[in-house]
């Protein structure tokens, strides 16, 4: 007699089964997206049941404040000074050991059309929100909020928190972070589809077979509010010697080329003698390269080849840090203009230094010997710019999260 029963409960398992997935194909990149975010999801999307758990809702207050203070305090300004120092963006920007910083990605290139983050964090993956296990939202929401902590307060991720915090919860890996970023910066996802490259740099989708040392990504496809596609890639990858020369990154990457190149908070890799193949192609593959002094070392720039405009102050690397000290920097960044924001890791603002290098037109093929190692770094232009503005923040001000 248990059998009608047993017959019953399994109809009704499999009508609950495909109810929820019908709700799951409802769901859309860009619902999810702001749902991470903070931000109320599309009218008919079956996430804003969850909108009402308060949870979610201290989530977005909390996200609310967070983003609000780092637009006013330092994403604006980055887009200022872009627009004023930067005449005229390539439509591909990279961002080597970016993890999935998106959002000073778009601060200091907003007009890009094409975006290229490469760095070891994993892609990881979002889950159907709707099936989270009961009391659960609260719990990834949290997790994503310990995951931004320090680059909203600093303006980079601490790596050793990443390797934690992008592989906990059931929202895990860099593509939650970049939902968040891309929603809170105002772009409408229009598609989300993992790729994967083969060792000679061709792309690989769906059930495609990249063959060994393939590299693995994303390719997000979003709009800003001028409703122009854009693309997004972001691939975990092996930037040092062996992993660049096994995988076909930089190769991909060579087609997409030249660009303007983004080089912050970079753990002075490219100091190294490790890092030397991606450095090199840094170099010749870039029209301009925005960084810290955690970038490119300024003896590897070819003299006759780039430009120098320094902004900001040059303190020297941080106590992490020892024995990166420049001393040409140093002297490059005595003419310095200044900024009224703070970047990296001396993150105080008045404490940065950022270096805007600009290649020579008809350079390429200038003599890669003749470096700045061997020959004075040379007096950068001063074109005219406008002052900053007369009020900044306080230079200790952070933003910690709760």
């Amino acid at each position: 007699m248990f059998r009608p029963l047993r017959i019953a409960a399994v109809a009704l398992a499999l009508l609950a089964a495909a109810v929820s997935s019908a709700r799951a194909a409802d769901v859309t990149f860009d619902d999810t997206a702001r749902f991470l975010a903070g931000m109320q999801p599309s009218a008919d999307s079956p996430l804003v049941a969850l909108t009402k758990d308060p949870s979610w809702q201290h989530h977005a207050k909390f996200f609310d404040g967070a983003f609000a203070q780092l637009e006013q305090r330092q994403l604006s300004k980055i887009r200022t000074w872009s627009d004023v120092n930067l005449a005229a963006p390539r439509p591909t920007m990279f961002y080597m050991f970016s993890g999935p910083d998106f959002l000073y990605a778009n601060a200091f290139y907003s007009k890009a059309s094409t975006y290229v983050l490469g760095a070891l964090e994993p892609v990881g993956a979002v889950p159907d929100l709707t099936r989270l296990p009961r009391g659960s939202v609260g719990a990834a929401l949290y997790n994503v909020e310990r995951s931004l902590a320090s680059i909203l307060s600093f303006s980079f991720f601490i790596t050793k928190q990443m390797k934690v915090d992008l592989h906990a919860n059931q929202v895990n890996g860099t593509l939650p972070i970049l939902y968040v970023f891309l929603a809170r910066s105002g772009k409408t996802i229009r598609n989300v589809e993992m790729v994967a490259l083969d060792d000679k740099g061709g792309m690989h989708t769906g059930n495609d077979n990249p063959g060994p040392n393939a590299t693995r990504g994303v390719r997000i496809t979003f709009a800003g509010p001028d409703g122009e596609a854009r693309t997004l890639y972001y691939f975990s990858t092996d930037l040092s010697n062996p992993g660049a020369r096994a995988t076909g990154f930089l190769k991909f990457c060579e087609t997409l080329g030249p660009g303007n190149s983004l080089i912050k908070s970079a753990s002075y890799l490219l100091h190294s003698g490790n890092f030397t193949t991606v450095r090199d192609w840094l170099l010749a593959n870039s029209a301009t390269i925005i960084q810290d002094d955690s970038g490119i070392p300024l003896a590897n720039y070819n003299a006759r080849q780039w430009r120098f405009f320094p902004f900001g102050r040059y303190l020297g690397p941080i106590a992490e840090f020892p024995g990166r000290y420049q001393e040409r920097y140093a002297e490059l960044f005595t003419r310095a203009q200044p900024v009224d924001f703070g970047v990296g890791y001396r993150w105080r603002t008045h404490e940065s230094n950022l270096l805007l290098s600009v290649k020579v037109p008809g350079t390429e093929v200038a003599p890669a010997a003749e470096t700045t190692s061997s020959a004075e770094p040379p007096k950068p232009p001063r074109p005219k710019r406008p002052r900053p503005p007369e009020s900044v923040p306080p230079s200790g001000r952070s933003f910690w999260f709760r």
